[in-house]
């Protein structure tokens, strides 16, 4: 194998080393054959071009357009023209999948299902990846920056997974990263003569260690002990380190007890999109509890408030985290003069239900689980820290049901500064339409309250809106006027849009994110299902704290604070706990209630369905179709490419002509010339047969603007045609490649970058090749005619001599 095929090689295992960091993310992980299998096409592209050769360029091109076609035969095939070919209906379908995809991954946690967006986005990553490997490494000959894609790979892949396993996906990479520079060495010291092994190279060592004789398999020795020894410190060394307490979710991660509190949760989104949990047709079981409430109407389980709104979306703001203290501290904003009844819930996640965020009744006050989880106290929520999720957890809560009366939220006094501010905060994107809305909805009321009870009326029963899941999402300003316009949406816009209007007029307010109650079971648990995903704005009120509102029309439930029976001035009796929690329920939701009825009628539930099921994942296209597709697309590229294959096939073939008679050199010479004059025509110099070779050579030097030794080339190679062509002895002309090389050089030098762009992949001269195709079918015909005749005269012949005897 060349040294460039070996540097080609090993820049497609170090790609696909570093994607193996990918693999924990998505469930299943089949997707890493498709992306091997079209990287090896997108390295054999590169590796045949490079054999041509092509303009470095050129090169990176061809495989980027190889790389084009294949995921358009994958993931577009149905818009694509030929189901290979992009046009704007495939582009489309691309971009769509690629803002899917990116939903996708904000909204489903580790490992995700394989869906076709996120299957795209990871093959085309690794495609990107594998590219500008390659390109680095192989085409342009510098391997050392090639790691900093590998890295981007790969830190990317860790940062996001953060699994125990990251250790391995290190060593994957890092070692893809030495071969490649390995190979890189072993190229360059092939370059200064040939490597001998043997015998010969392994008669002693000297002091430093390096082999007697200075044979050169010493350094690539030194170069692997080297490389494997930073490898090994590279593993050792972090781990010998205390670790540093930043990050996303730094900290020690305890959930209790001594610990290092700090660290900061980022702006994060869990809400990326709800409208698929929505409209799921398989309503998956996602957790199980059991509650001594005595109306369990308003437990909702709460996983994260969005508190922030750039104009673009709702997402929760930066906050500090710390560890989980024994006992919660006291909601913010609530007065000891409201009603409160402490509720206790036992709850149980599903198997497969895994996210970062802890769902938890509003407000919790204490929270009894195992793991590595943190608090935020701003938001009172608990979330997941180095790899920790809900999958398969048992916890118990204690909450407080907050009754207040709406006496004392009409009489709540407004809140503080800070706080007012920070959640009435707008986006000055946003439309005056909002505004507008929001002071015509509430005209008449006297109080945050009334203001706050009249646009939950309005959206829910009397402003003429619809529920609708299968409206386009959408959470930033445009999203929420188009909603007001339309009236047709799902608890996100509802939600979001109240939360908007509410700041406009100056009430602090967010968006919370979680599930409702869920329904009954007859066993005394609540099961909670993909169907019951939900958002609802929380607003705050001096004394009473941050309060839950339902504008969602046949979701959830209105609170009864809201309600206008509700007129009681005094506090509520709280009801009395019961003295012992409620048992635990299964560790896992039972088969019953995860199986449709049609299935447990067939009694083929199976024991997926008891143990929490397994997420549906896109299997994938088939391989076989992924094959034939590839093939397809190799096939077109070549067809593509045939002009500039014949080109290139020509010029090796006149440049290499052999023999030592005379009639062997005067074929060089004039292969040498049909050469010159065919590329003086690829850069746009037309031929003409009619002139003499030296008039031709005056041509080529005018219009090509040659100068010094590249004009006094093309008139010695013309001399020599003219001694060829006319001499009864023509002498023998040396250097005739050379000069043909140097020619071609001065007319690429001196032409656009478009003629030389033309001249590479669709030289003119190739047009020889339809010439030549007619000249040999007429010929054919020709024959075929006179073959025809003969038969005629030999038929007519045959025929003369039987008329005679008649």
């Amino acid at each position: 194998m060349s040294g460039r095929g070996r540097l080609a090689l090993c820049a497609y295992i170090a790609t696909m080393l570093a994607a193996c960091a990918l693999l924990p993310l998505v469930d299943p992980v089949s997707w890493i054959v498709q992306a091997a299998l079209v990287l090896a096409v997108q390295s054999g592209v590169g590796a045949l071009t490079r054999r041509v050769p092509l303009a470095r360029p050129m090169t990176v091109a061809a495989q980027a357009v190889t790389a084009l076609l294949i995921l358009t035969l994958i993931f577009a095939r149905g818009q694509a023209f030929g189901g290979i070919v992009p046009g704007p209906e495939a582009v489309e379908h691309l971009g769509a999948l690629l803002r899917r995809g990116g939903d996708d991954i904000g909204r489903f946690a580790i490992p995700a299902p394989a869906t076709e967006s996120i299957r795209l986005i990871l093959i085309g990553g690794v495609l990107l990846i594998g590219l500008l490997v390659d390109a680095l490494a192989v085409t342009y000959r510098s391997a050392a920056p090639a790691g900093l894609p590998l890295l981007a790979l790969y830190s990317v892949a860790a940062g996001i997974a953060q699994s125990g396993a990251a250790w391995l996906w290190f060593v994957l990479a890092a070692s893809g990263y030495l071969l490649l520079l390995l190979a890189e060495g072993k190229d360059r010291l092939a370059q200064w003569g040939r490597v001998f092994g043997g015998q010969a190279a392994r008669r002693g060592r000297n002091a430093m260690g390096f082999e007697a004789g200075g044979g050169p398999t010493a350094p690539a020795r030194t170069g692997r002990r080297i490389g494997a020894v930073a490898l090994g410190f590279a593993l050792v060394i972090p781990a010998a380190l205390p670790a540093l307490d930043t990050g996303l979710l730094g900290g020690t991660g305890a959930g209790k007890g001594p610990g290092g509190g700090g660290g900061t949760i980022s702006a994060v989104n869990p809400l990326v999109s709800l409208q698929n949990s929505l409209t799921q047709s398989d309503d998956r079981e996602v957790m199980r509890y059991r509650t001594n409430a005595s109306d369990t109407g308003g437990m909702y389980l709460r996983i994260v408030s969005l508190d922030e709104f750039d104009g673009t979306a709702w997402k929760s703001s930066e906050r500090r985290i710390g560890d989980v203290p024994e006992e919660l501290p006291r909601p913010a904003g609530l007065s000891p003069e409201v009603a409160t009844t402490e509720v206790k819930t036992n709850i149980s996640a599903a198997g497969w239900y895994a996210q970062n965020w802890l769902p938890l009744p509003y407000p919790a006050t204490k929270v009894d689980i195992k793991g590595r989880w943190r608090f935020e106290p701003a938001g009172r929520t608990l979330v997941g820290d180095r790899g920790q999720t809900t999958r398969g957890v048992q916890y118990g809560v204690s909450s407080l049901l907050v009754q207040p009366t709406a006496a004392q939220l009409a009489a709540a006094p407004q809140p503080t500064g800070a706080l007012l501010r920070e959640y009435t905060r707008v986006p000055d994107s946003l439309p005056d339409v909002v505004k507008k809305t929001a002071e015509q909805v509430t005209a008449g009321a006297t109080n945050d309250y009334e203001r706050a009870v009249k646009m939950q009326d309005w959206f829910a029963s009397d402003g003429g809106f619809t529920y609708d899941t299968q409206v386009q999402s959408g959470t930033g300003t445009s999203a929420i006027a188009r909603f007001l316009k339309q009236k047709q949406g799902f608890c996100v816009h509802f939600a979001f849009s109240m939360a908007a209007m509410a700041r406009t007029l100056h009430i602090p307010a967010r968006v919370a994110v979680g599930f409702t109650p869920g329904t009954a079971q007859p066993d005394g648990t609540m099961s909670v299902g993909l169907r019951d995903a939900h958002a609802w704005p929380e607003l705050y009120f001096e004394g009473v704290g941050w309060t839950r509102f339902e504008p969602t029309p046949t979701r959830g439930s209105v609170p009864s604070y809201t309600r206008a029976d509700n007129s009681s001035d005094g506090p509520v009796a709280p009801a009395r706990p019961e003295a012992t929690t409620s048992a635990a329920p299964a560790a896992t939701p039972s088969a019953t209630a995860a199986c449709p009825p049609q299935m447990r009628k067939l009694n083929d539930c199976g024991a997926a369905a008891q143990g929490g099921g397994v997420p549906p994942v896109d299997q994938g296209t088939p391989l076989g179709p992924v094959v034939g597709g590839v093939l397809a697309a190799v096939l077109v590229v070549l067809l593509l490419s045939l002009p500039m294959l014949w080109r290139t096939r020509a010029r090796s073939r006149r440049l290499g002509s052999g023999g030592r008679t005379p009639a062997d050199a005067a074929h060089r010479t004039l292969a040498a010339w049909r050469e010159i004059t065919d590329s003086a025509w690829d850069h746009g110099i037309t031929p003409d047969e009619s002139q003499t070779p030296r008039r031709t050579a005056a041509h080529i030097v005018r219009v090509g603007e040659l100068t010094g030794r590249a004009a006094e080339a093309v008139h010695r190679v013309a001399g020599a045609v003219e001694q060829v062509l006319y001499a009864p002895l023509p002498g023998e002309v040396g250097g005739l490649t050379e000069d043909v090389r140097q020619i071609r050089a001065a007319l690429r030098a001196g032409a656009g970058w478009t003629t030389r762009l033309r001249a590479v992949l669709a030289p003119r001269s190739s047009v020889r090749v339809v010439w030549e195709i007619s000249r040999r079918r007429e010929a054919s015909a020709g024959r075929w005619r006179e073959r025809r005749a003969g038969l005629g005269r030999w038929a007519a012949t045959v025929r003369r001599p039987a008329g005679r005897r008649g």
